[in-house]
Formats: C-alpha cells, sequence, structure tokens
C-alpha cells in the first residue's frame, strides 16, 4: 500500500508542474507567442472543466447504483454542443460585445444593467455551487482515506483533512485565480493548466478501464460476459428521471458559473465552438467509455460493501497496481482542482463585481471619484470570497454528514443552476423579457428549489420529520417531496419539474404585465439581435471638466499605466495633444466596457453614471427600437385577425392528432411484432430451400431432414396466418356464431383429445365427472377452440417434475365457471397484466406460438357473452373460463 506521505509528495509535485505550465503559458502570451493557446484544441480541452470529480469517480458509483442511467449526465452537453451550438454562439458574441465578465454580468447587463438582479443571481449561483464544492471536497477525502486506510499514522489527520483539502484548495484558486483584475481578459495560464488536467484525467480513467478490461476481465468479450450478467447491463429506462436529467445536465453545461467562464468569458474565437461541437462529444465519449465495465468488475471482486464511488482506486488497489493508483488518483485530484479553481475564480468575481463594490461605492461619500486604490479593494474582495466558498462547501459537507453518494450531490446542484436558464434563454430570444419577471422567476424557482431539494437533501439538522412527513401548519400539499399532494415522483424530477415550472410561469406572466426601462429596452435589441447590429455607444453626456475624475477613477481600477495609456490613446484619435480627451459618448462608452472587465458592467455603469450624471439616446438606438415596435405592431395586428380562425382549427387539429396518434401507434407496434413473426418460418424456409437447390451431393436422409424443416415450418406460417385472420375477423366484430347443443364433458373430451395429440408425455388430467354433465347451447367449435388453447399451454409451460391439470366445473350467479388449474410455477406477476395482449408470450424459451392464442380466446369469449381471466394468487396457473348463464339455461330449455 502506498504510503499517504508519498501520494502528498505526489501531489505537491503535481502542482508545481502545474504552475510552472500556467506561469509559460503566461509569458508566452505577454511576449505575443500565443498562437498556440489560442487553438481550438486548448479550447475543446479547456471545456473539459464539467468533467469535475462527479464523472471521474462519482460516474462508476451512479453506474453501480442507478445503471446506464449515468449516461444521462453526458447527453446534455452532447446535445448542446450538437444541436445548439448556434446559441452558445450567440453567447459569445454578446459576451464580448458587453464585455461581460460572467453569468451574473450578461443577465444584469440584459435587463437594463440591473445590480439588484445581478446580486440575486450571483446568490443563487453560489448557494447552488456549494453541494458541488463539496462534493470535490468529498470525493479528494475519500480517495485520501483510501490510500491512508492501511496507515495509522494517517488516522488523527482524517478527522480534519477535509479542512486541510479545503485550505489547499483555497490558496491553489487564489494564486491562480485572482493574479489579474480584468476578469474579461483570457486566462492563458488557467486555461493552460485546466487543458493539461484534462489529458490528465483522461489518460488516468482510460488507463484503468484498459487494466480493467484486459487485466482483470480477461478481454472485451468476458467483460461484455459480465456485464450481460449483471444487472448494470439491463436496460432499465426510467423515462422521467431520463429526461430530467438529461435536460438538467444541459441547462448546467450552459448556467454553471465555471463553464460560462471558459465557454464564454474566456473564448478568444467563435469559429473554436465549430471544432468543439464534434471534438468535446468525443471527449465525453472517451471519459464514458470504461465506466461500465470499471463498475461490473469492482462489484464482482471488491468486498460487498465497498464504495463504488472509488471502484477507480480500489480496483487497481486489490490487484497491487500501486503506481496505476496513483495515476488514477491525480486523475481524480485534477478533476477536482480544476472545477474549485475556475468555479472560485468565476464565483468570487461575481461577489466581488456585483456584491462588494456596490456596498464599497455606497459607504464612500466622494462616491467613484474619490481618492484610493480599488484595485486592491476588488483583489481583497475577490481573495476573501474564494475562502468564504470553499468555507460554505466545508460547512455543507459537515451538514449532510459527507454520506451522500457523490451523483446525487451533484444533481442537486445541476437543479439550483438551472433556475438560470429561463431568464438566460428569455433575454437572448423575447425582447419583451422585463427586469420584474427575471427578478420574479429566480426569486420563485430559487425557493422552490431551496425548500424542495436543498435544505431536505441537507438531512434532519435542518427540516424535521414532522414537516417531510405531513408539511408546514400540518398542511400536507406543501410536503417538501410532495408539492400539492403529487406522491410517487423521484425527488430531483419533483423539484426539477416544480422549480423550473414554476420559475418560468413567475417569470413570463410578470414580463407581460410589466413594461420594460429605455435602458432594457435597448439592451433588449441589441441582446436579440446582436448578429444584424453591433452594439452602438449608450449615448453618454458628459463636459470637459469630468475628464479628471474620470482619469482619476480610472488609475483606480485599471492602475495609473494602463490608464494613462488609454486615455492617451482616445485623445490621439480625437486629434487633441493633452493627456485628456474630451468624454464624447463614443469614449465614455469604451471606457465603460473597459471597466466593466474589472469590476462587471452595472458596477461600471453606476461608477460612470456617479460622474457623468446623465445619459442621452443615440439616434441608433432610437430607429432599434422604432423598427421593433413597427414590428411588434404588424403581429399584433395579423394575430387579431387570425386569432378566432385559429383557435377554431387548433381544436379540430388537436382531436385529429390524438386520434392519428393512437391509430399510429397500434400501428406500428401490430406491424413490428407481426413482421418479425413471418421473418422466423421464412428465413428457415428460404434457408433451407437454397440448400436444397444447390447442394447436389445430400443424402436421402439429408433431404428428408430438410423437407421436414421446410414443412414444419410452412405449417408454423399457415397456423401464424390463421391465427391473425382468425383474431382480425373476431375484433372486426364479422364473426357468424353457429349455435347448437352439446354437453359440457363432450366438448372437453374433444379439446383434451386436441390439445394432448403427439406428446410422449402428456399431463395428467383430473376432471369432475359430474360437473361436466352440463348441456351447452353455444358456438360449440370457438368453445373449443378456447379449451384446446388453454390445455395446450398448460401442457407446454407447466414446469413441474409430474405436471398435472385439473378441470373444476362451478355454478356461480354469474354464469358457469370452467377453471383449469395446473401444478406449475404459475404466471410472474409482473406479466400476468399482459398475458392476453397481442404476441404476448409467458416464456420466449418455451413458446413455440405467435403469443396470439390467449388474445384469441378473450376475443372468443366476448363474442359468446363471456369472459376468460387468469386467477392470481393461487399455487399454479389458474385461468377461469366464465360461460353466460343464458347459455346453460337455453340449453336445458331446449332438451326440455
Amino acid at each position: 500500500m502506498a504510503s499517504l506521505n508519498l501520494l502528498v509528495l505526489v501531489c505537491i509535485g503535481y502542482v508545481a508542474l502545474l504552475f510552472i505550465v500556467a506561469f509559460a503559458a503566461d509569458r508566452a502570451a505577454a511576449r505575443g507567442r500565443s498562437t498556440w493557446l489560442r487553438s481550438p484544441l486548448i479550447y475543446t480541452l479547456s471545456l473539459s472543466i464539467y468533467c469535475t470529480a462527479w464523472t471521474f469517480y462519482g460516474a462508476v458509483g451512479y453506474a453501480a447504483r442507478s445503471g446506464l442511467e449515468f449516461v444521462t449526465i453526458y447527453l446534455g452537453p452532447t446535445l448542446v454542443m450538437v444541436g445548439w451550438w448556434w446559441g452558445l454562439r450567440k453567447l459569445v458574441r454578446i459576451g464580448r460585445s458587453q464585455r461581460v465578465t460572467s453569468i451574473a454580468d450578461l443577465i444584469s447587463s440584459r435587463y437594463g444593467k440591473s445590480n439588484t438582479l445581478a446580486i440575486g443571481v450571483t446568490v443563487l449561483a453560489v448557494i447552488a455551487v456549494t453541494p458541488y464544492i463539496s462534493l470535490q471536497l468529498q470525493s479528494i477525502t475519500l480517495s485520501f482515506a483510501i490510500f491512508a486506510a492501511a496507515d495509522p499514522l494517517a488516522a488523527p489527520w482524517q478527522e480534519s483533512s477535509v479542512f486541510w483539502v479545503a485550505a489547499g484548495l483555497a490558496v491553489f484558486a487564489i494564486l491562480f485565480g485572482t493574479r489579474n483584475l480584468d476578469a474579461n481578459e483570457r486566462h492563458h495560464g488557467v486555461v493552460t493548466a485546466i487543458a493539461l488536467e484534462a489529458v490528465v484525467k483522461l489518460v488516468a480513467l482510460l488507463a484503468v478501464g484498459i487494466f480493467v478490461v484486459w487485466g482483470v476481465a480477461g478481454g472485451v468479450s468476458d467483460t461484455l460476459a459480465r456485464i450481460d450478467a449483471s444487472d448494470i447491463g439491463q436496460w432499465r429506462v426510467d423515462a422521467e428521471r431520463w429526461a430530467m436529467i438529461t435536460f438538467l445536465a444541459a441547462a448546467a453545461f450552459v448556467c454553471l458559473p465555471r463553464m460560462f467562464q471558459v465557454m464564454i468569458v474566456e473564448n478568444d474565437d467563435e469559429r473554436h465552438l465549430r471544432t468543439a461541437a464534434w471534438a468535446f462529444p468525443l471527449y465525453l465519449l472517451l471519459m464514458s467509455l470504461f465506466v461500465v465495465p470499471i463498475a461490473v468488475v469492482g462489484l464482482d471482486l471488491l468486498p460487498p460493501g465497498s464504495n463504488p464511488d472509488l471502484f477507480v482506486l480500489s480496483l487497481p488497489l486489490s490487484q497491487g497496481r500501486e503506481g496505476l493508483a496513483m495515476l488514477s488518483f491525480l486523475g481524480g485530484f485534477s478533476s477536482a482542482t480544476s472545477m474549485v479553481i475556475v468555479a472560485a475564480m468565476a464565483l468570487s468575481t461575481m461577489v466581488s463585481n456585483h456584491i462588494v463594490m456596490p456596498i464599497w461605492l455606497s459607504l464612500r461619500v466622494d462616491g467613484a471619484s474619490q481618492s484610493g486604490d480599488v484595485r486592491q479593494v476588488v483583489l481583497l474582495a475577490r481573495r476573501v470570497s474564494i475562502g468564504g466558498i470553499m468555507l460554505l462547501g466545508v460547512i455543507y459537507f459537515r451538514l449532510s454528514g459527507g454520506g451522500a453518494a457523490l451523483a446525487a450531490i451533484g444533481l442537486i446542484a445541476f437543479v439550483g443552476i438551472a433556475q438560470i436558464l429561463p431568464v438566460l434563454l428569455g433575454g437572448l430570444f423575447w425582447r419583451g423579457s422585463t427586469r420584474m419577471g427575471a427578478l420574479a422567476g429566480l426569486s420563485v424557482g430559487f425557493a422552490v428549489w431551496l425548500y424542495a431539494l436543498l435544505l431536505p437533501g441537507i438531512g434532519g439538522s435542518l427540516m424535521s420529520e414532522q414537516l417531510m412527513s405531513q408539511g408546514p401548519f400540518g398542511l400536507s400539499w406543501l410536503r417538501p417531496y410532495a408539492l400539492f399532494n403529487i406522491d410517487g415522483l423521484d425527488p430531483i424530477v419533483h423539484s426539477g419539474l416544480w422549480s423550473l415550472s414554476l420559475n418560468t410561469l413567475a417569470f413570463v406572466a410578470v414580463s407581460l404585465v410589466t413594461f420594460p426601462g429605455p435602458v432594457e429596452r435597448l439592451q433588449g435589441a441589441q441582446f436579440v439581435n446582436v448578429f444584424d447590429h453591433s452594439a452602438g455607444p449608450r449615448g453618454w453626456t458628459g463636459s470637459v471638466a469630468q475628464s479628471e475624475d474620470l482619469m482619476v477613477m480610472t488609475q483606480r481600477i485599471l492602475g495609473a499605466a494602463d490608464a494613462r495609456a488609454l486615455f492617451q490613446a482616445e485623445a490621439a484619435l480625437q486629434g487633441g495633444h493633452g493627456h485628456l480627451p474630451d468624454p464624447t459618448p463614443r469614449f465614455l462608452e469604451r471606457l465603460e466596457r473597459k471597466l466593466a472587465g474589472s469590476v462587471g458592467a452595472a458596477t461600471a455603469h453606476a461608477m460612470i453614471g456617479q460622474i457623468v450624471g446623465g445619459s442621452a439616446v443615440s439616434v441608433q438606438d432610437l430607429m432599434a427600437v422604432a423598427d421593433e415596435s413597427a414590428q411588434m405592431l404588424e403581429y399584433s395586428s395579423r394575430l387579431e385577425a387570425q386569432s378566432a380562425e385559429l383557435t377554431r382549427t387548433a381544436g379540430k387539429l388537436r382531436e385529429a392528432n390524438e386520434k392519428l396518434t393512437q391509430i399510429s401507434l397500434q400501428k406500428d407496434g401490430f406491424l413490428s411484432q407481426v413482421s418479425h413473426e413471418l421473418r422466423t418460418p421464412m428465413t428457415s424456409i428460404r434457408a433451407f430451400s437454397e440448400i436444397l437447390r444447390d447442394t447436389a451431393d445430400l443424402n436421402p436422409d439429408e433431404k428428408r431432414r430438410y423437407a421436414t424443416i421446410i414443412h414444419d415450418e410452412a405449417l408454423r406460417l399457415t397456423r401464424l396466418l390463421d391465427d391473425l385472420l382468425d383474431l382480425s375477423v373476431l375484433e372486426s366484430g364479422q364473426v357468424h356464431l353457429n349455435s347448437r347443443l352439446a354437453r359440457l364433458d363432450e366438448v372437453l373430451d374433444h379439446a383434451l383429445a386436441s390439445a394432448l395429440a403427439g406428446y410422449d408425455h402428456p399431463l395428467r388430467v383430473h376432471r369432475d365427472a359430474a360437473g361436466e354433465r352440463v348441456m351447452l347451447n353455444s358456438d360449440i367449435d370457438r368453445l373449443a377452440q378456447v379449451f384446446i388453447n388453454l390445455i395446450a399451454n398448460a401442457q407446454k409451460y407447466c414446469d413441474a417434475a409430474d405436471p398435472e391439470l385439473r378441470i373444476k366445473i362451478e355454478h356461480a350467479p354469474d354464469g358457469l365457471h370452467v377453471e383449469f388449474h395446473d401444478n406449475g410455477g404459475g404466471i410472474p406477476e409482473g406479466a400476468q397484466a399482459m398475458v392476453f395482449e397481442k404476441f404476448a408470450r409467458v416464456s420466449s424459451e418455451k413458446a413455440g406460438g405467435a403469443g396470439l392464442g390467449l388474445a384469441i380466446c378473450r376475443e372468443i369469449m366476448e363474442r359468446l357473452g363471456g369472459d376468460i381471466a387468469y386467477l392470481s394468487g393461487r399455487p399454479g396457473a389458474v385461468f377461469r373460463v366464465t360461460l353466460p348463464v343464458r347459455a346453460t339455461t337455453e340449453a336445458l330449455l331446449q332438451q326440455a
């Protein structure tokens, strides 16, 4: 067993390597040698920040617990990259044109540069990502515990390991993520380090997978055999969970602050998205390639009770491969640290720009123009924020007990962060969405997620058992896991459904009843039509006397050298010879965007507004709003003229569509199964007839055997066609019944002789001779067909050592009961509901027919006015045929 000290030394060496790579990348970028740093490959690998410790460790545990459902975590981002890359391109274009620094900054800019909305998104993001931070801490501490299990000196350290891991990651994130103030500038060092970590975790997971398949399981065929024999290999799809988790994964891929950071803020060229659209799904495919083999082999080889989240480490260690286990640990360590670095960097930027800076400015008497260094305030705020975010992760870890599966923790975070999606999509594509609507939607969605998933997920420390089971104040419809008295839903599905639905409803409803302000209107036009026209100046108006105040403010944020360079360049463009340019609307717009990279769009807007004191609307903005208004009026008049007609047509189309859908589903299912049943005998007939035709040297025995097969398959085909025709006639109601008198015992004699003929060992039949002396008036041939099918099924499916069939006659108020009761194992409970459906078979191993027999029996008995049913809860298989009272009564009258 590798010692814990060696593991710590390897981690320190790996971190040192990351620092060297990041430092080299920053130096190369500073010297203008960053062409390779701006490549699509580096950008695509940086997107691997999505693959955290959840996907490295937790995917295997997810597969071990829930089968193939882990695929949904990879499916969501794949659908986004393949099917929605044009939407990502729009986000990138907006991000570059508006110089946004985070997803909170983008939403704030869209809705009139509202800092209140930015604060709401920031708070939601911090709380939603807290479980994710806890997940990374848990994965690292658990992996450390695996190596420390054999080291008695490590036991005291394990008690406080989560704190030291969090502290180390906080220091690492501070050193990586707060070196530059301008959060909008590309962090070449960070992105390159993430790309390196992407390669490390991929290589580590592939190495473990290759070792498991070829070094432990014995090769691909043996591994596939293990998978087929395991529960994991069974295709069981919970449609509700699959759909919800796939959607949540797609939403989180777009809305997670760390994903927005690398995908939008760090994007250097929109064309890189074309490469990432196919390369990143390929990366996800490789990451998921060996998840199932590792999970299956781990369940087979490791002791019961082993944590499946750690199979990636436990399997190599159990086989004495310490070096491979060390590589696997580095892969998991890379997954966790890269996520923490970028998440902490993005969240700290949001906290400092949208919470700390507005508060700091409001406490200053002189506002934005006072002397002092804002740079240090912003950097300190970001560093303290990183520490606070890590502390929240530790607190959540302690409150939740650290015992939940990694996948469960990740899904809680996904539902929380998905609350941003309605507001984000509405801002991109709906010009009528408003700031008040966004605030309402986010507030409602956040509150429902907090109440229905996050707090219950932490455990009884925050929510009592009484509240969980009875609801607050005894209101059962407000139970956290059963809102509005809807029980039985999975907690993730339940919370995601209600939080996102109510979020969207509140967002749309409030947006419809409120009107956007002027800045909201202008920003909405710029966002929705970002490809039609670039963002123009917002029409700031200022005086020359204010240029000095602007210079002081810019120096405090960007630094003296950068501020002077910016102002001198603008003065030169204006044709002046001094150091201070005129505060023209265009320059003030450029200055606002430059400052937005450091303190956020909302704060930069507020700081310039304090100095300049006002803004005007440009001609371009007025034209954009006028075009938008004209389009809205035109659309409104058209809709009013057509609304009545569309309403009537929609109702008729809805009814017709429902009928067509039902007919189509029934037709598709029927044709699929019929074609399968027809193809099987036809294939045999064709194959053996070709052998007879093409093979000249067949002996007479072989010819007879092949001809017999062709004859038997032709008979089988004929029986199937007869059954299909019979069933078609019965279902269409065109059958003609030929009623006549007959005794029940004679009908049963005929049925037994027909059903058991040709069997060397027919089952023993026990009959009720006295009870069978009953006269019937019915279609005797059709009734015998029902009896023959039931007796033949008993002969084929009764699995008793000494098969027996007991036929019992009973007079009841609803008619005459004829029960067929065998002594076999009976029909499994899960298959009982389907036995009378077309093509349903009790046992695919013993079945020789097409599965139409019982369906025909049901149709016959309905036409005869009786019934056929399977009686559950009894030993063996019991079918009851009920003949109507009139069948025996009329027989008695005619006999008399």
